[in-house]
């Protein structure tokens, strides 16, 4: 017997039978309710429809998948990462939606941890007031704030890593200096982040900050892999302007937050960007784009 039909019938013609049911499960009286009835509107408690929910497009930052099983256990769980350095008031409810997606799609896992790489508690990712299963699913994740990482004395030098981006430029030399005393192999990944954080030094500036010799500067991959990444970001500066001019084209003036964001992104999504704008109609055809896209 195909029931479906029968049911939305019946939720919609007497929408309160949802709080009988939800009564049936607690305590306590059940609430007096109206006739039933395709008319019977009165002070009912609830309203009844049928949402379809679109797909979305959801990708993760990261997933960490323990080698033994893929299931994880309960001292090696599979790991969902989630790097959020900005203020965005609907990522709690992302994070909740693209996490139990994760689930939907792996129903072996066993075991799951979900971490947040923010640079501080003061971010606002979502509203005070959550609903109760969200609330409870966000009160499982673990958030790592960068500020208080970097204030724990004798930090793993890979943990220092990890704090770079937020240090006060003051601190910077010697969190730097410490970290390759002990790991002269982070050099590369080091410059990288200097790069990013004191944009108007060149390379050797950047190495000498960084407390490498001199003589060593024009033998180092390091120094190499730093000139080809200001190589690359003068390419995206430049791919960032015309993509930019012709939005602004299509899409009107754009807001300062959305010209940042676009010119935060690396060369490969602005390439993206540049091809799919040619399809929008206007700026909620950027927006969705953006919020697919940056996350």
């Amino acid at each position: 017997m195909k029931t479906d039909h029968w049911f939305y019938g019946l939720f919609q013609s007497a929408p309160d039978l949802i709080a009988l049911l939800l009564q049936a499960k607690g305590s306590g009286d059940a609430p007096a309710l109206p006739s039933l009835g395709p008319d019977a509107t009165g002070d009912a408690l609830y309203r009844f429809e049928v949402p379809q929910l679109k797909a979305v497009n959801h990708r993760l930052d990261g997933a960490f998948w323990p080698r033994s099983t893929e299931a994880g256990t309960a001292e090696q769980p599979v790991v969902l990462l989630e790097v959020q350095m900005h203020s965005k008031a609907g990522f709690t409810h992302r994070l909740g939606a693209q996490s139990f997606r994760f689930l939907q799609l792996h129903p072996q896992m066993g075991h799951l941890a979900v971490v947040v790489v923010m640079p501080h508690q003061r971010l606002n990712l979502g509203p005070a007031q959550l609903p109760q299963q969200l609330q409870a699913f966000v009160d499982g994740v673990a958030w790592l704030s960068l500020e208080e990482l970097g204030q724990m004395p004798d930090l793993d030098p890979m943990l220092t890593l990890l704090t770079l981006p937020v240090r006060a430029e003051a601190d910077l030399k010697r969190s730097t200096q410490a970290i390759l005393d002990q790991r002269p192999d982070l050099l590369s990944t080091v410059l990288t982040m200097l790069f990013e954080r004191l944009p108007t030094l060149t390379p050797k500036e950047l190495m000498v900050f960084a407390g490498i010799p001199t003589d060593q500067l024009l033998h180092t991959r390091a120094a190499q892999d730093l000139l080809d990444r200001g190589r690359q970001e003068g390419e995206a500066h430049g791919e960032a302007k015309i993509t930019l001019r012709q939005l602004n084209r299509r899409c009107g003036p754009l807001s300062e937050a959305t010209t940042a964001c676009i010119q935060a992104l690396p060369l490969e999504q602005l390439q993206d960007l540049a091809e799919a704008l040619l399809d929008f109609s206007g700026p909620a055809d950027l927006a969705a784009w953006l919020e697919e896209h940056t996350g």
